[in-house]
């Protein structure tokens, strides 16, 4: 971070300058240190400069955002779609894991950032060249969630959200307390189930990366056999 923070310092201020300092910025020390007032400092002008560049601080996330997207892999032409779309999910998510912050910047916006919305017409694009109807990929990209751009909230681990914000790293979970464990049996089966051995290369608790391509290959193989049915919404059971 020093390093690039040095080299942007040499050069004419820009916004892709500015953009670029603020995500090193964040990915050093956390959105949660992010100010005009801190990244004029790092970038070694007065805050006023930062102004020419960008409007204000949503401006600058919205920035921010869309340069950690266009770090994304680019879709394959004529590609299997189930390969294109895991394999860009998967670069998605590790961008994501080298901007721990950006999955709740992301969040925050009212509104997708151009870039965003790039990446998901993209992917809608992917899935319509694979065959899909307009009315399944809807409904497939309701189920893909955030998913789709390579994160997702954990049902059972609350610290992995705040472990985003680049602050701490987060913890495994913990087992349940024994009241807990008798009142709730079949979550106390499932946690223990997903325990490692402590010589497991990933420690205790559970894999993060395992679980999420498993439960991303358990929506490609059940979106795959939806189109192959030519499912639509007129097949809701009501």
């Amino acid at each position: 971070m020093v390093e690039q923070a040095e080299t942007l310092r040499r050069k004419p201020l820009s916004r892709d300058g500015v953009l670029r300092a603020a995500v090193a910025l964040a990915d050093g020390t956390g959105i949660e240190s992010l100010s005009m007032r801190k990244l004029a400092q790092d970038l070694g002008v007065v805050p006023m400069a930062l102004y020419k560049h960008v409007a204000n601080k949503d401006e600058l996330l919205d920035g921010m955002i869309d340069v950690v997207v266009a770090e994304i892999d680019p879709p394959v032409p004529d590609a299997d779609w189930k390969a294109a779309v895991r394999k860009r999910i998967l670069s998605a998510r590790q961008v994501l894991r080298r901007h721990p912050w950006a999955p709740l910047a992301i969040e925050s916006r009212t509104m997708p950032t151009p870039a965003v919305l790039g990446y998901l017409d993209s992917m809608v694009g992917t899935f319509r060249a694979g065959g899909f109807s307009a009315d399944l990929t809807h409904h497939v990209m309701h189920a893909m969630g955030s998913r789709i751009l390579g994160f997702s909230q954990e049902l059972f681990d609350a610290s992995r959200r705040a472990g985003r914000s680049g602050t701490t790293d987060p913890e495994p979970p913990t087992a349940l307390p024994p009241e807990a464990a008798a009142r709730f049996p079949h979550l106390a089966e499932i946690a223990a189930a997903a325990s490692h051995d402590e010589a497991s290369v990933v420690g205790q608790g559970c894999d993060d990366q395992f679980e999420f391509e498993f439960a991303l290959d358990l929506l490609l193989d059940g979106i795959e056999r939806l189109r192959q049915q030519g499912w639509t919404s007129s097949h809701r059971s009501r």
